[in-house]
């Protein structure tokens, strides 16, 4: 009973967020408190969950508050400026060059194993020129991680740790094996970030191309119709006529030049904004916060609040200018933090009802004996799909350790299913899985809807698992048939 109440809860809240019908926070929420007064829990009970579950997101969530509005302050105050017109020099605002530079910058920030560090240092850098070129965010997302999840096959990385510690195993054991596989999935990364920025680079030809007939028919228009001379300035470079017309609904909000209502009735515009003069103190103090963050000599949500308040201080000195700046990023930051704790919830009932735990001694024994031999090749290819169902603590200690039990009776050793389970299971497949915090860091910070994140980025982390896949079984770490 539990074990269908959880996946039936899981299918609807993916079905929820896959279709964009209702905000994250009620789907993530709502559902499963209604599973959990469904299986016979009591308030008293459902509320205990709730609060296991919010205890273990709080640090995230008031670490994404602060990082948000941290790197909203560093953005007003220009400090990215410099940094994307090397970049765009470099790569010559070339959507190619740009989308790979993106996947190779989310795979060495990636080297410490820590995908809320990848994010918070590769989202905020990307993002201004992503959005200066015209290019979707979306593809911002799915290179960052593409790039984050290949290098999350690291041994000191979370589902290798994990997988270890199930099989009772040092984790380079199983790692080496695997490094030619990783290897071939860093290529493939940046082959898919090639081919994405190829497309991207297609869409605004497209869109210049369209732009420029619209132009001039309405400049032709305009010479017969005085009138609709108003109407166009009214529209503006990015109105009905300019590039933002044909891009997202989430880029054009944040693609264009905003100016900001300040609290008695001023207007600042972006260049109002710029402190070109503290740029070098703005680069130190990130040097220093992004330091302290991957150092952990304090804990993340210390480290961006410190860093929030001393840019305050420095770049916006005054109440008024405090304020207004805290206002203009408090709309985005309070968004993903109810996200967060809501998310927090999912996972607090989930575990507190033993949701998890029927899941995945159900599934395990779902598996046919005489599919058993090639067990971990079935694993192997369903690794990234898993994900979407799993976290990386419910499958290395809950459901791996069933389906080491199976393999084993028919001579499957536990380190080839540990392998195939790396090349996908919340390693490729993280960036996509509702069921890690980092995931709401991703969407969050690069401003996209959570469904149109999964469905755009699940074909590409898939198809770089059974690449890595493939090249596993030829070198033998991951057998085909036992």
């Amino acid at each position: 009973m539990l074990s269908l109440l959880g996946y039936l809860t899981v299918a609807v809240i993916l079905a929820l967020l896959l279709t964009n019908r209702v905000a994250a926070v009620v789907a993530l929420a709502g559902v499963p408190l209604a599973a959990a007064l469904a299986a016979g829990f009591g308030p008293d009970e459902i509320g205990g969950f709730v609060k296991d579950g919010l205890g273990g997101v709080v640090g995230t969530t008031t670490m994404f508050v602060f990082a948000i509005v941290y790197f909203g302050l560093m953005r007003d105050a220009g400090m990215f400026d410099p940094i994307i017109a090397r970049i765009v020099r470099f790569a010559g605002s070339a959507p190619v060059t740009v989308c790979v530079g993106t996947a190779v910058l989310a795979m060495a920030a990636h080297l410490d194993g820590a995908g809320a560090t990848t994010f918070l240092i590769t989202i905020p850098a990307m993002l201004p020129l992503f959005d200066r070129l015209g290019m979707s965010r979306l593809v911002l997302t799915t290179c960052v991680g593409l790039g984050a999840g290949v290098m999350n096959l690291l041994p000191w990385g979370g589902p290798t740790a994990r997988a270890a510690t199930t099989v009772k195993v040092d984790a380079n054991e199983l790692w080496v094996p695997l490094i030619p596989a990783q290897l071939t999935g860093m290529v493939a990364v940046v082959v898919i970030a090639w081919w994405l920025g190829r497309r991207e680079a297609r869409r605004l030809a497209t869109e210049d191309v369209t732009t420029a007939e619209v132009d001039t028919e309405t400049v032709a228009t305009e010479q017969r119709t005085p009138l609709a001379v108003g109407a166009r300035t009214a529209d503006g470079p990015t109105g009905p006529t300019g590039r933002d017309a044909g891009a997202p609904a989430g880029d054009r909000e944040r693609s264009g030049r905003p100016t900001h209502e300040a609290p008695d009735g001023d207007v600042d515009t972006e260049e109002d904004l710029r402190r070109p003069r503290l740029f070098w103190l703005d680069v130190g103090l990130t040097v220093l916060v992004v330091a302290a963050l991957v150092s952990g000599i304090a804990p993340p949500e210390v480290c961006f609040l410190a860093g929030v308040v001393i840019a305050l201080v420095v770049n916006y000195p005054g109440l008024r200018r405090q304020t207004e700046r805290i206002e203009a990023h408090a709309t985005g930051a309070m968004l993903m933090a109810t996200t967060l704790l809501a998310a927090g919830v999912f996972l607090g009932i989930l575990e507190g009802t033993g949701m998890i735990d029927a899941m995945a001694t159900s599934a395990a024994s779902l598996i046919p004996g005489g599919l058993a031999p090639g067990l971990p090749l079935l694993v192997g290819v369903l690794g990234v799909p898993l994900s979407l169902l799993f976290g990386p603590d419910a499958y290395y200690f809950g459901v791996m350790p069933v389906l080491i039990g199976v393999g084993e009776q028919f001579g499957v050793s536990g380190e080839a299913i540990a392998r195939a389970s790396l090349l996908g299971e919340e390693t490729t497949g993280f960036p996509i899985s509702p069921l890690t915090g980092s995931f709401f860091l991703l969407v969050g910070l690069g401003g996209v809807q959570i469904g149109s994140h999964i469905r755009h980025l699940l074909k590409w982390a898939w198809l770089v698992s059974l690449v890595m896949l493939a090249v596993a079984v030829v070198t033998g770490a991951v057998p085909l048939w036992a």
